[in-house]
């Protein structure tokens, strides 16, 4: 499997996160925005990922719910502002434990010419702590083993 690779830029306040996978961006754009898939590689591999929401238009609202082993849960959500099938995503993300702490994810799906894609995941925060606070709180592991599965998901079907 491929690795993310992360780039932190704190002067513009966003990081990028990018990865190859071996599958047409056709299947790797369903993956990510139908929301039957969603479960199958969002989060954790330990945790279970419910979609309570997916409006997927723009303006609509989403709302993930992850659930662990223990019956703790932990709420997701964001509203979507720009959708280009199937280059690009841009939605609104925000923890809802901690609220009123949103970032921005900007996702471009690029296609090579031999069937495989890149994913560039651009996240833009509002302030440095926001930036910090994200990048201490285990995100780029989480990110990683959602991508590993979101890899499995998109070169199995």
């Amino acid at each position: 499997m491929s690795r993310n690779n992360l780039v932190v830029e704190r002067e513009k306040l966003q990081f990028t996160m990018t990865r190859e996978f071996d599958a047409p961006r056709e299947r790797v754009w369903q993956a990510c925005t139908v929301a039957e898939n969603i479960p199958k590689w969002w989060g954790q591999r330990e945790s279970t990922t419910v979609v309570d929401k997916m409006d997927f238009h723009e303006g609509g609202e989403w709302r993930y719910v992850q659930h662990d082993k223990e019956g703790n849960e932990w709420a997701f959500r964001g509203e979507f502002t720009k959708i280009v099938a199937p280059e690009r995503l841009v939605y609104t993300f925000e923890f809802e434990p901690m609220p009123g702490h949103i970032s921005t994810d900007d996702i471009t799906f690029e296609a090579f010419s031999d069937g495989r894609t890149r994913l560039i995941s651009t996240t833009t925060f509002d302030s440095l702590e926001d930036l910090e606070g994200m990048l201490q709180s285990g995100m780029e592991d989480g990110a990683t083993e959602s991508w590993d599965r979101l890899e499995e998901l998109v070169t199995s079907a």
